[in-house]
């Protein structure tokens, strides 16, 4: 058993497998993609070397499948020369922004329903957030149920959310872009 033990040592000085050098291809390339998704402005802020940003800039152009296939790997190639750590750290703080102005929609959401059908929930409400106009909510929830009953356009529901929007901010640092 002890010796097995020393291959595993030994193993760990090899070089890299083919399989694990193009996992990590991969991997950059996927890292490639996500900065093609990104606006000019993002872009910057990653503070990338010129030739990265220009080829990812490049890719936003091109049009053909084949030349996008090429622009990818070159674009993967490009970032073996980069640390890939901040710029994934940057995406990943960039995608939880996202992820949290979502749970935001959908707490605001789940709110504005539980409004129209529990009577108690706009005390509960204005309990927590005393500045919101309740007269103006009231209206809004008799307005939304009316127009549900009559199968008319959905106005003052939408509207509820936006006042909902208005009195229950963002969590801060957290604001959409």
């Amino acid at each position: 058993m002890h010796r097995h033990d020393d291959h595993s040592e030994e193993e760990l000085d090899l070089p890299p497998s083919k399989t694990k050098i193009k996992k990590q291809m991969l991997d950059l390339q996927d890292i490639g993609e996500q900065l093609v998704g990104l606006s000019t402005d993002k872009l910057k802020e990653l503070d990338l070397p010129e030739r990265l940003f220009d080829a990812v800039q490049e890719m936003k152009r091109i049009n053909k499948f084949g030349a996008q296939r090429r622009q990818m790997q070159y674009i993967g190639r490009l970032m073996r020369d980069v640390e890939p750590a901040p710029i994934v750290a940057k995406l990943e703080a960039w995608s939880g922004k996202s992820h949290q102005h979502i749970a935001w929609l959908h707490q605001i959401e789940r709110w504005r329903d539980r409004l129209l059908e529990n009577e108690g929930a706009l005390t509960e409400l204005l309990a927590d957030h005393p500045a919101a106009d309740a007269q103006r909510l009231r209206t809004l929830i008799r307005n939304a149920q009316k127009e549900k009953e009559l199968l008319k356009p959905p106005k003052s529901y939408r509207e509820i959310f936006q006042v909902l929007r208005d009195i229950m901010p963002e969590q801060a640092g957290h604001a959409p872009e």
